[in-house]
């Protein structure tokens, strides 16, 4: 009952923040395509950005000051990536990824939505280096659009399927996260790398001596993405690294805390029912037995569900959304009709549409046929293709990867951009449709 109404929680989350990624989306794309207000709303992400001590700016690479466009997809982003890692981690730990059972489907239509559709972009872009780059744009779903599509649908959606697409929305996102580390990393600096390395242990050291300060591990994961900004290995991760080391273990035991609370709790008198309203003047001493509760309740609580719990905000509903604001700014009049149809941005529209509901259900429906798998509970093959599709929605991560793949290469690098950004935005309204039309004739009516 406790996971099923944590998931319902986490749930709700993820499509109240689809609202406001939606909506900062279409606001991009009418500033970069109104005449008086685009060079306002390109000119701004070129901005400097400074946090300075004497001739230290923290928000500096190679000894430049970095632009607003570059802090929020590089330091932003990484605390997005810091709250990945840590869904990521309780999602092993005690979530649908914590059993072979559990886990075995969502792994293997994870693998299909993201092998498929890299093989689709690579035959249909043209044999183009540069365009080449572009390959793992289509491999990732959009948790927050893709559980806002399931979340449109309230009750008709059994609960087997909501967890079956969170969870290989979640192993996809570990995916690209692997995929950034090893393929859009440049110019190692070994110096930085070094002192990388000694921030790492220094994190593991804390696990050890099982250091629970929170933090303790964020000061850390700051120093950390400064040297690894430096580095030549994308800032992002490191708030992956951080996330990993963050305890998800109470340092005495959940049963330490309850029995405290409960030897606490005995010690106020019993209240009279016709009491219940009075207000009682406490002691010094009842004070003391309060705080003493209140601190033992928040030790209870494991450093990394606190700190995913204390981030959902900001994540939703600042990180997020100033990210989409950012990143999804096409200026439609550079571009003609029929880029739609050809290179990238089609490439990125098949690899979305087609390849991750062909990867998806295919790599599922051999594993389920060979009995290795079931499908998810109180699913239908028909629901559980239509889940197939809006898998396809793949925006925040796969505009993060399109940027990786094509920003600061030039002028035709820039081209490319904006065709990859249209391709996944394109691909996501289409996936998002015929994910929709499909559920609704699927999923059983509401009496």
């Amino acid at each position: 009952m406790d996971k099923s109404y944590s998931f319902i929680s986490k749930f709700k989350k993820h499509a109240n923040s689809s609202v406001m990624l939606i909506t900062c989306t279409i606001l991009a794309l009418v500033c970069a395509n109104i005449p008086t207000v685009k060079d306002w709303y390109f000119a701004l992400w070129q901005t400097p950005v400074s946090l300075s001590v004497g001739n230290f700016n923290f928000f500096s690479h190679g000894g430049h000051a970095i632009t607003l466009g570059q802090m929020i997809n590089d330091f932003l982003m990484a605390i997005f990536f810091l709250s990945v890692g840590l869904e990521i981690k309780r999602e092993i730990k005690v979530g649908e990824l914590s059993s072979m059972d559990k886990a075995l489907l969502p792994i293997i239509a994870a693998c299909g939505g993201m092998i498929v559709p890299v093989l689709i972009f690579y035959l249909a872009c043209p044999a183009d280096a540069l365009m080449q780059r572009g390959m793992a744009i289509p491999m990732a779903t959009d948790i927050a659009f893709s559980l806002g599509i399931l979340a449109a649908f309230k009750s008709r959606v059994p609960i087997g399927l909501k967890m079956f697409l969170a969870a290989l929305a979640v192993a996809d996102d570990l995916g690209g996260i692997i995929v950034i580390a090893l393929f859009y990393s440049s110019d190692i600096n070994v110096f930085y790398l070094g002192l990388s390395a000694l921030c790492i242990g220094a994190l593991c050291l804390g696990n050890i001596t099982k250091v629970r300060t929170k933090a303790f591990y964020v000061s850390i994961g700051v120093a950390l993405w400064y040297l690894m900004l430096n580095s030549g290995i994308h800032a992002t991760i490191a708030g992956v690294i951080v996330a990993f080391f963050v305890p998800a273990t109470l340092k005495k035991g959940t049963g330490y805390y309850l029995e405290r609370i409960r030897n606490n709790v005995s010690k106020f008198p019993v209240i009279e029912v016709d009491d219940l309203h009075n207000t009682i003047v406490l002691t010094n001493e009842q004070i003391h037995t309060l705080k003493s509760i209140e601190s033992a309740a928040d030790k209870m609580i494991s450093p990394l569900q606190d700190l995913e719990d204390n981030l959902h905000t900001l994540i939703n509903y600042v990180v997020i959304p100033l990210f989409a604001f950012a990143n999804a700014g096409i200026d439609l009049s550079q571009m003609s009709p029929s880029s739609i149809f050809s290179g990238v941005s089609l490439a990125v529209m098949l690899g979305l549409i087609v390849g991750k509901f062909v990867g998806v259900f295919s790599f599922s429906w051999v594993a389920i046929r060979m009995k290795i798998v079931s499908l998810p509970t109180g699913a239908s093959w028909q629901s559980f293709a239509s889940v197939c599709v809006v898998c396809g929605i793949g925006f925040t991560v796969s505009m993060f990867i399109a940027d990786l793949s094509y920003a600061g290469l030039g002028a035709d690098a820039a081209l490319q951009l904006g065709q990859a950004k249209l391709g996944v935005l394109l691909g996501s309204v289409i996936s998002a449709l015929l994910g929709s039309i499909l559920l609704n004739k699927a999923l059983p009516k509401q009496a």
